[in-house]
């Protein structure tokens, strides 16, 4: 109906007629959904009907049309031709092949201390790959009572034997192979699948096995496939638990050990396919499968991102970051998840919900987007996703901004929200952050670089009179047009300066965007020598960030003490996002556990009591990570009993007989 036409992978359907003449499946969900009548039979019908009246009415703007033929979409995955197979992803459908089994990332990389001694980044994934980090060790030894003698012994590998026998239920799997969807019931799959990256969950793969794994683990491969399998869910009273990247860290993807049916891990690596880019939109439409890292390469090929980076983007998915309410590390330009989302497809045990058209905001009743986003795997599974996108910025800037204390950095990164100036990420570490950052630090090659960093520190301690032991550090990443950024970058810096504020350089902001992806990693080497370790993270307003920031690490500190943990904790903060009425604050909390006969039940009475100072400073029970079933305690509390009651009376209507019995949330 003219305009340019919208480009596709070889062989695609026109995806104008994907976009506005979709037609949802009727399905033997209807008779799974109870008494009130099924959701799925009647929308496949007015849809049906609705498309077929939008038709008629777009064909009369077209001379000579011929007969148009509505029909359901074919399954892409299973569409004949190369080219509707599914792009090669980063990761393999047996992720433990790539993957550490417990424990984080990829097997070739990780922290180890080498014959020498010294610390060492393995592998040649990431820049700090293969370098030696020699101020690391004296930096664990003098904050957390590291001993290299003191040494806890991990399993080597997955003992077969003691991960619990698959619950069957037969008629389902044989109703399952007739639709030819993957499966799997090895015992590999089904474990790496029970977990997210909790403290706790690692913990006890190191030295132990869950009460409860899934059954079985399916794998479809597009929209039609999903249908498929909760169909036969219902049919049948199978529990289903959505897998995404499994980077959960709210026990998201824990079985619940009650659960007596038999419990299917949905695995969506599968659906990874971008359907359509969008070009005159400026959108993209994205199986919910795909990971960050993948999603980000594939729209770069076309000159086209996101911009959505959250910590875990390698790894975690994008129907992850819609179904735990996302951020990202350049959320101030790009937006948080629910700013990205233009259009979702979810498939319930009620039938599909999505809405009718792709505009870019509606004033029909309450947003359904917002009952999906955040659901956290309890009312289904989003199979696609409408994003926006955005030109692939010309031009990138680091930049950092050392500051006298916390105080000061706080209220210039207040008054750069207050202008509405934010660059694209904009993360305030504290000085015990700083401090643990430095310890990250290469060994430098160069006698003329160890020589500039000598003089720059003497600079900013001894010249500028800043306390080594109070200082903190901002970093900066600016994006845009070359002209953009550096009119930007003066802004930031003129603010930083009327706070105290030194430029400090790029090499620093650049150091410590690349250490946001390899921090994770060394919680594992950590375990190996008694140290464990977590993080935890907020949103609070900005006349509470300081006394929050404080009084939680006084709390931590406290909690420690009581609980015979023998050496002080790492207890330490960062802002990490801004918003004209507040920020996200980020916790790093760890400590020494020899001594101690049950150190993940401290650690959580440890944790907890942090949480409830979140919550008694203003602070909300989670700004990104979601609330699965290790927060779900507090949910009531920051939600208000109506409130509560609302989200259970959805989940009663959208999924009645509890296929997705995942039992977060609520």
């Amino acid at each position: 109906v003219g305009g340019e036409p919208i480009r596709g992978g070889p062989g695609r359907a026109c995806p104008f007629t994907r976009r506005c003449l979709t037609v949802q499946h009727g399905s033997a969900m209807a008779a799974a959904a109870g008494p009130g009548g099924s959701g799925s039979g009647v929308s496949s019908s007015s849809s049906e009907a609705a498309a077929r009246r939008r038709l008629r009415v777009l064909l009369g703007h077209l001379r000579s049309a011929p007969e148009a033929h509505l029909s359901a979409s074919p399954c892409r995955g299973r569409a004949a031709g190369p080219s509707s197979e599914s792009p090669p992803s980063t990761l393999p459908k047996r992720r433990q092949e790539v993957l550490k089994w417990n424990g984080w990332g990829y097997n070739d990389s990780k922290f180890i201390v080498n014959k020498k001694g010294q610390a060492e980044f393995t592998g040649k994934r990431y820049r700090l790959g293969g370098m030696m980090l020699p101020l690391l060790r004296e930096w664990i030894e003098k904050n957390l009572g590291w001993n290299q003698e003191h040494k806890s012994i991990s399993k080597a590998s997955l003992n077969i034997s003691e991960v619990p026998p698959a619950v069957t239920n037969e008629e389902f799997l044989q109703d399952l192979k007739a639709t030819n969807i993957s499966y799997s019931q090895d015992a590999e799959d089904r474990v790496f699948r029970a977990h997210g990256h909790c403290l706790h969950e690692l913990f006890l793969l190191r030295e132990g096995m869950f009460k409860r794994v899934p059954d079985m683990v399916v794998w479809p491969e597009c929209h039609d496939d999903v249908v498929k399998i909760v169909e036969l869910a219902c049919k049948h009273n199978v529990c289903i638990i959505p897998f995404g990247g499994g980077t959960s860290v709210s026990s998201a993807l824990e079985c619940p050990p009650d659960e007596k049916r038999t419990i299917v891990s949905l695995d969506t690596s599968q659906m990874n396919r971008i359907h359509w880019i969008d070009e005159k939109n400026l959108t993209a439409r994205v199986e919910a499968g795909i990971m960050g890292q993948d999603l980000e390469r594939r729209l770069g090929e076309s000159g086209y991102c996101t911009g959505h980076e959250p910590d875990s983007m390698e790894f975690s998915t994008l129907g992850g970051w819609v179904a735990t309410r996302a951020s990202g590390m350049k959320k101030n330009v790009y937006g948080n998840i629910e700013d990205l989302v233009v259009h979702i497809k979810m498939v319930t045990p009620r039938g599909v919900i999505e809405k009718s058209c792709q505009g870019p905001r509606m004033s029909t009743g309450p947003d359904i987007h917002h009952f999906i986003l955040g659901s956290e795997g309890t009312l289904g599974v989003v199979t696609e996703v409408t994003i926006k996108i955005r030109p692939v910025p010309e031009y990138q800037k680091y930049g950092s901004v050392v500051f006298p204390n916390f105080e000061r950095g706080v209220a210039c990164l207040r008054e750069i929200a207050k202008q509405r100036c934010a660059p694209a990420s904009i993360r305030l570490m504290d000085n015990q952050q700083f401090q643990f950052g430095h310890a990250l630090k290469p060994q430098v090659a160069s006698i003329f670089t160890s020589l500039l960093d000598g003089l720059k520190k003497f600079y900013i301690t001894k010249f500028k009179g800043f306390d080594p032991n109070l200082l903190c550090v901002a970093t900066l990443l600016f994006e845009g047009s070359r002209e953009k950024v550096l009119q930007h970058e003066k802004q930031v810096y003129d603010i930083a300066t009327k706070f105290g504020g030194l430029a400090a350089g790029e090499d620093n902001g650049q150091r410590g965007y690349m250490l946001t992806f390899v921090i994770a990693y060394l919680r594992d080497l950590g375990m190996d020598y008694y140290l464990i370790g977590e993080s935890f993270e907020t949103s609070v307003p900005w006349d509470r960030v300081l006394d929050l920031c404080r009084n939680v690490k006084e709390r931590i500190v406290k909690e420690c003490k009581e609980r015979g943990v023998q050496f002080p904790p790492f207890a330490t903060c960062r802002v990490t996002q801004t918003y004209d009425a507040g920020a996200c604050v980020y916790f790093y909390l760890g400590f020494n556990y020899r001594g101690i006969s049950d150190p993940i039940h401290v650690y959580e009475e440890i944790e907890s009591a942090a949480r409830e100072e979140i919550l008694a400073n203003g602070g909300s029970l989670s700004h990104h990570h979601g609330v699965g079933k290790l927060r779900k305690q507090w949910l009531k509390e920051s939600v208000s009993d109506v409130g509560f009651g609302m989200l259970k009376s959805l989940k009663q209507y959208v999924d009645p007989n509890n296929i997705f019995g995942n039992q977060n949330l609520l």
